[in-house]
């Protein structure tokens, strides 16, 4: 180890390649290979969502109260481990997706206990405050890792977040940069919308119908109940105002969680401006096939040239995707326990 930059080779053990590449901060050569079964950046996507089941994953939920009056939901694999990994969902995900669970069958299998936690307003219940959860709040996820600290006796912990949730981790890590609990050693992440703003206008793009008006449906829907915990807060109205993404974010995202407007919003929740900060080894896993991360999410020059990030750009599995069909496993979930191990 030289200057925090990792210049020696490492074997892929763990996933059983027969062959080492260098671990340097931007990984050119990915060992990922997409599945003959989805070939397109979409079928990637959208597979695993629909048609992927990870067994033998039981929770043990716990409700923690914050500081305002709301409350989170946590779920555990709790197994008297001394090394926890912490796993963030992604927009309008919660524990129960695919790619949570099956990291956190991974990582309880290797002795490690687990925290998978439901940002506000996403684990079945309503929170109770007037704001929800965006793609910047970081302030949630230093109440759960407090939590998880103060409430067990953990040496170790490592993030890991899927595309929102990579979002909050590595924006959590810059911020607080060598201010973040000891135990705090490492960090994997997947399919970050690091630029806010050329994240939101991917998604207008013909292309990614899909995908807009899925976040869409659901977000209106918690909007409408919202409104009906805090009437008159909200102008349900603007919902016919929406014509791009942006808009979506300027009437309803921006305002309800403190915003001055969708530009406010996006660079005060952007990680890219905060990735500088981080002082622990974190892994950023961006597929060069994904659908809906624009050029700039891939912060080459930034990789480059910092001791502490790494950027993998495999050339293929979609958003959040990286699974081939009939394996127990995705290459992510592999992949994640391969550079944690080698790193702590």
């Amino acid at each position: 180890m030289e200057n925090g930059k990792c210049s020696t080779f490492h074997s892929f053990s763990i996933l059983n390649f027969p062959f080492s590449i260098p671990e340097v901060p931007l990984i050119h050569h990915s060992t990922y290979r997409r599945s003959p079964l989805l070939p397109g950046s979409h079928l990637e996507t959208i597979v695993p969502t629909v048609f992927r089941r990870v067994d033998g994953v039981d929770y043990e939920r716990e409700r923690i109260d914050l500081p305002d009056g709301d409350f989170l939901d946590l779920d555990w694999l709790d197994g008297g481990h001394r090394r926890l990994v912490l796993l963030t969902h992604g927009l309008e995900g919660d524990t129960g997706r695919q790619y949570v669970r099956g990291m956190a069958k991974i990582f309880h299998q290797k002795k490690w206990d687990v925290l998978a936690w439901n940002c506000r307003s996403c684990s079945g219940e309503m929170n109770r405050a007037q704001r929800m959860y965006h793609h910047g709040d970081i302030a949630d996820i230093g109440e759960v890792i407090a939590h998880a600290l103060h409430t067990k006796d953990y040496g170790t912990v490592v993030l890991s977040g899927f595309s929102m949730g990579a979002n909050i981790s590595m924006k959590f890590l810059g911020v607080h940069g060598r201010e973040v609990p000891e135990p705090v050693r490492a960090a994997v992440v997947f399919s970050a919308p690091t630029d806010l703003r050329a994240g939101a206008e991917i998604l207008d793009r013909p292309e990614n119908f899909i995908y807009y008006r899925r976040f869409l449906f659901y977000l209106k829907q918690k909007i409408v109940v919202k409104n009906q915990q805090y009437p008159g807060v909200i102008d349900l109205e603007n919902f016919k105002k929406i014509k791009v993404w942006r808009d979506f974010d300027e009437y309803f995202s921006a305002p309800l969680n403190g915003f001055r407007d969708a530009a406010d919003f996006y660079e005060k929740s952007s990680p890219q401006n905060f990735m500088a900060g981080i002082a622990v080894p974190t892994l950023l896993v961006q597929a060069l096939n994904d659908p809906i991360l624009p050029p700039v999410c891939y912060p080459k020059d930034l990789c480059e040239k910092h001791p502490h990030l790494y950027l993998e750009m495999p050339r293929h599995g979609g958003h959040v995707g990286f699974w081939h069909p009939g394996k127990e496993f995705a290459w992510s979930e592999r992949r994640a326990v391969e550079f944690v191990e080698g790193k702590i």
